[in-house]
């Protein structure tokens, strides 16, 4: 690609041959034409890459790579990135064909912003929506808007600025390769970059009206899943600490609170009362505070983590439905 293109997509692709090529064709519908699309190919074992293959647009390239991880293909990413703002969509998610010209639009209006996000909405694994429209907070976005509830939301819903990832960059301990993305996160290193940024630059985050991103959830799997979570989350948490430990002495508390809900919400979807009653009790117990600071969530997680837990049959079906209204 001799032109420059103002904004390069990272789409790390790995074993999502089911989705890979509705993710492709929203990028290539965008009403923004002027950017490039590096598919990152992380040594997955399916055909997604050959189905990347087959298109011929000129502003798509592939770079290939041993497996690294998510944090690793978008550091990849960011590597041959070309354009001025870059733009992460997972081969699992989809794009609204504005996403790009109202981010690119909202970044040039506001030169101190750095981050651009807008709400996503979520769908499931038919791309049917669930009906979970996750609505972040806008403007005056500080330190711990991101650390308690980031309003960033997905990996897929952000464009930022190269001078970000620029200002942000370190070297690898363990190959003292430049990297942006943390590659010994495998969960959580959306945040964990996001709260680098926040604490150690001047950048702005805010988000801008609207809803572009379909925002795949599966959610599959066993609760055991839901440990491993907050473990990296609780990495995260260190990693904060390290970089400010006043700050993370004021707010940890009340992050860890709302995470601990957020993992009884998965825990109600995947059917588990139990543990999602025990996560509750362990979030207000850290965090009393996060009652307060949104009661109508908070108290409607406990009546459905304490109605799972005692008639699960009838409360698992009810309580979904009104999770899933946000």
């Amino acid at each position: 690609m001799n032109h420059q293109p103002t904004v390069t997509v990272v789409m790390p692709v790995y074993n999502t041959a089911a989705y890979v090529e509705a993710a492709i064709d929203s990028v290539l519908d965008q009403t923004f034409e002027d950017f490039e699309l590096l598919i990152i190919d992380d040594e997955g074992g399916d055909e997604s890459v050959t189905l990347c293959r087959a298109y011929s647009d000129p502003r798509i390239r592939i770079i290939s790579q041993q497996n690294r991880g998510l944090a690793g293909a978008r550091n990849t990413g960011i590597h041959h990135a070309e354009g001025e703002f870059i733009a992460f969509l997972d081969s699992d998610d989809i794009w609204a064909p504005e996403k790009l010209q109202n981010h690119v639009r909202h970044l040039l209006e506001n030169p101190k912003v750095g981050v651009s996000y807008a709400a996503s909405i979520t769908i499931d694994d038919e791309d049917q929506e669930l009906r979970i429209v996750q609505r972040p907070r806008l403007r005056n976005i500080k330190a711990q808007h991101v650390f308690l509830r980031n309003p960033v939301g997905n990996g897929s819903a952000p464009v930022i600025r190269r001078d970000v990832f620029d200002d942000i960059a370190f070297r690898a301990a363990k190959d003292d390769r430049l990297s942006y993305f943390d590659e010994n996160f495998r969960q959580s290193e959306d945040i964990e970059c996001w709260m680098r940024i926040a604490l150690t630059t001047d950048w702005q985050f805010e988000g801008i009206e609207g809803a572009y991103t379909l925002y795949r959830i599966n959610e599959g799997g066993l609760s055991a899943n839901i440990v491993r979570q907050f473990e990296t989350w609780d990495r995260v948490r260190n990693k904060v600490s390290a970089i400010d430990e006043g700050f993370a002495r004021r707010w940890a508390p009340v992050a860890e609170g709302f995470q601990l809900r957020y993992l009884a919400r998965r825990c109600i979807r995947l059917n588990d009362g139990a543990m999602a009653l025990s996560l509750m009790k362990d979030a207000l117990m850290r965090s009393p505070s996060i009652l307060l600071r949104e009661p109508a969530k908070t108290l409607t997680t406990l009546g459905a983590a304490i109605a799972l837990r005692t008639m699960p049959v009838v409360a698992g079906r009810s309580f979904n439905a009104v999770l899933k209204k946000g």
